[in-house]
């Protein structure tokens, strides 16, 4: 099993992915927070062995060439170990903290991952470039700014996504999805493979030539207090995307709908603590894997089973490097 975490932030980014590759981490993702998403990983690409990810870097309020250089540097300076991970993020997000536009997302995101392959096949084969689309236009590429072939290739692109279009669309144009952390088993399976397959099979394409990154949220601990306070920071990440209209599919198919406009309301009052208090035992028992690491490991065992070799473990409350030691031994003994 490939295993993938959470780098938080460019302070200690060297001495960070040092100690994930000795507990037994593969690759290392950064997320849209409250640091840059490409930084950490520049500074974590020479300290470790391990494969990097942007898990993920928010594309439209972001131009092509400039997401184009960042992947091309990271690839290079990381010996090819880089994976560019895009998403949309959300409408009030996009058009009120980013300012950028976020009409008919699903084809944007499809438009800018072809303007990032059409700029990649400038680069790497000298190919002209001519991008003329409904959101995107390059034509401009002259020597100054053309850093040249990549000597490992351009990067992949994976894309994270959700909704039906999106999920289809990805299988059709890209590398991988990144399933998004707040689903559950049976979702995935009933929801998000079909999908997967019918863009795949528009494509041309088998999933042997496709890779699927499941996200898993993980709570754990050696010890009670370092367990309880994973399950706290798991309820109050459910809630938090819980709240979110875009993923009330996945609480509707297992009955919890109703759950996501009480969330909703309450974060528009800015009421978070009351938001973690919603949650209880049977969806956090759902999305969430928790308990022991060992318990932890049999849970992702379970729930990547026939879908992927890979998993992130997304961490709502930084686990101690032993616990997530244990979980890695425990997945790949």
């Amino acid at each position: 099993m490939e295993i993938w975490t959470a780098l938080f932030g460019p302070l200690d980014a060297p001495a960070r992915t040092v100690a994930l590759h000795e507990a037994g981490v593969n690759g290392v993702f950064t997320f849209e927070g409250p640091h840059d998403v490409f930084t950490p990983l520049v500074l974590a690409a020479g300290s470790a062995p391990v494969r990097l990810l942007t898990n993920v870097a928010i594309a439209f309020p972001r131009n092509p060439i400039h997401v184009a250089h960042q992947a091309n540097d990271l690839a290079l300076i990381s010996g090819g170990r880089f994976t560019l991970g895009l998403g949309t993020q959300i409408r009030p997000q996009i058009e009120k903290r980013f300012g950028a536009q976020f009409d008919h997302p699903v084809d944007r995101m499809i438009e800018f991952v072809g303007a990032l392959r059409a700029i990649f096949d400038c680069w790497q084969n000298g190919t002209r470039l001519d991008v003329d689309g409904r959101f995107y236009r390059h034509r401009l590429m002259t020597p100054a700014f053309n850093p040249g072939p990549d000597p490992y290739g351009p990067p992949p692109i994976h894309v994270g996504a959700l909704g039906p279009r999106l999920t289809r669309a990805v299988a059709t144009h890209c590398d991988g999805l990144l399933v998004m952390p707040f689903t559950t088993d049976r979702f995935v399976r009933e929801s998000v493979l079909p999908l997967v397959d019918a863009g795949l099979a528009a494509a041309h394409r088998t999933r042997a030539e496709f890779t699927i990154t499941p996200e898993i949220i993980v709570a754990t601990g050696r010890d009670e207090a370092e367990y309880t306070a994973g399950l706290d920071a798991a309820r109050r990440l459910l809630s938090f995307y819980g709240s979110t209209p875009a993923y009330r599919p996945v609480l509707d198919l297992h009955g919890y709908g109703e759950l996501q406009p009480e969330l909703n309301g309450l974060s528009k009052q800015g009421r978070w603590q009351d938001m973690a208090g919603l949650i209880d035992d049977a969806p956090l028992d759902l999305i969430v894997a928790h308990g022991t690491p060992q318990r932890v490991a049999a849970t992702i065992t379970a729930r990547t089973a026939g879908i992927s070799d890979r998993v992130a473990l997304y961490q709502p409350f930084p686990m101690a490097d032993a616990s997530l030691a244990e979980v890695c031994a425990s997945l790949n003994p």
